[in-house]
């Protein structure tokens, strides 16, 4: 049996949406699924048992800055990276390439991989799929993915094509590199905003022999229609035997017209980045627009819980508005991680709420009920 595999369960009637299940050397997980991100081997401001505790089951690890600092071999020399972290549940680790190309300012990229000077010292880098592969096997992820070239919004058509044919031979080398039995390789499609290459890469990379495919390089600037366009051309022609991946998505409208077009799993930082900057995510019966923005006055007085009926550490003891607007204000970083708890907890929450629309063919009315209540001009 492959390491990593993916089980369809159920699809919904109406509109093909997934419940499945993600096997892994470190546990079996419901899908869809988001994964909180530990971008340094640390979900920022949360222990691990915190993250567990809040449901999650997969977190994402970063290739780049864990090559850079403290880098690949001490994580081994640690015990790998589940070790090193302390965490007992599976790691995504991503492959590096969309750190090299959003934040190395000065980079080169040839076919065999790309030099970039990193963004803590200035000291010269070279990532290349070998490279990639072989560092994410010594930290000993459960899933590794391909090196890939997340192609910037806008590009014109010919630059598109080029990288994006590049990136389907960076995954064959990314596969032949793979040297360890208990991690499983996702791929990655890419091509631009458009179509044709969208759905040509769709096709060549699910045809390729890895355990999951992931859609990269959409939510990067584009137009939200735009970015539900390509994802729908790209899931079209994914095998219903893998794992379908959406790589850096995160708000519930993104989550809910992802997991409407085929999509299994989900990553984003916006849960804990926006809750270090003092917002809540909440549904839309709470607030249209779901969310609190703490600093606001409007919290001063206000001693109800973040949100009625939530069942995250935060509201269930009764940690007021008032008091996480106030740690907010003192910039205090107990305030910080109660919306981090919250934050995530309500993410995992609609994660499962989703599923379970899903089995009972209800997803559609989970879809309109939601988009019946959040602002309009939220998710044009």
């Amino acid at each position: 049996m492959a390491a990593v595999y993916y089980e369809l369960i159920h699809k919904d009637a109406a509109t093909g949406a997934r419940a499945g299940i993600l096997h892994t050397p470190h546990g079996k997980f419901l899908t869809p699924l988001f994964m909180p991100v530990g971008t340094q081997a640390t979900v920022k401001t949360l222990s691990p048992h915190e993250v567990q505790n809040l449901g999650a089951g997969i977190i994402l690890a970063n290739t780049y800055h864990l090559f850079l600092r403290p880098g690949a071999e001490l994580v081994k020399k640690a015990g790998g990276l589940h070790r090193f972290m302390n965490w007992t549940h599976a790691i995504l680790t991503d492959s590096g390439g969309f750190q090299v190309f959003s934040l190395s300012d000065l980079r080169k990229i040839t076919e065999d991989g790309v030099k970039f000077r990193s963004h803590i010292d200035g000291s010269e880098k070279f990532l290349s799929p070998e490279i990639s592969i072989a560092t994410q096997a010594a930290l000993g992820s459960d899933i590794a993915m391909a090196f890939d070239e997340c192609i910037p919004y806008p590009a014109d058509y010919d630059y598109a094509k080029i990288s994006t044919e590049r990136t389907h031979r960076w995954a064959e080398r990314s596969l032949n590199a793979a040297t360890n039995p208990k991690q499983g390789i996702f791929g990655i499609c890419q091509g631009g905003m458009y179509e044709d290459l969208r759905a040509e890469s769709a096709k060549v990379i699910g045809a390729m022999n890895f355990a999951g495919c992931a859609v990269g390089g959409l939510s990067v600037g584009e137009p939200r229609n735009v970015m539900y366009r390509m994802l729908e051309v790209s899931t079209k022609f994914l095998p219903e035997n893998k794992a379908r991946y959406l790589m850096g998505v995160g708000t519930p409208d993104h989550l809910l017209e992802g997991v409407a077009r085929g999509v299994d799993m989900f990553d984003c930082v916006f849960p804990t980045r926006v809750a270090r900057n003092g917002m809540a995510m909440v549904s839309p019966q709470t607030n249209s627009r779901g969310r609190l923005v703490m600093k606001n006055s409007e919290f001063t007085e206000d001693f109800a819980p973040l949100e009625p009926n939530c069942d995250c550490y935060t509201c269930r003891n009764k940690f007021t508005r008032a008091y996480i607007r106030h740690l907010v204000r003192a910039d205090e970083i107990f305030g910080l991680r109660l919306l981090a708890l919250h934050n995530l907890r309500y993410l995992q929450r609609f994660m499962s709420n989703m599923r379970e629309a899903i089995l009972a063919d209800s997803f559609n009315d989970f879809r309109e009920n939601f988009f019946a209540a959040y602002e309009a001009d939220n998710h044009a």
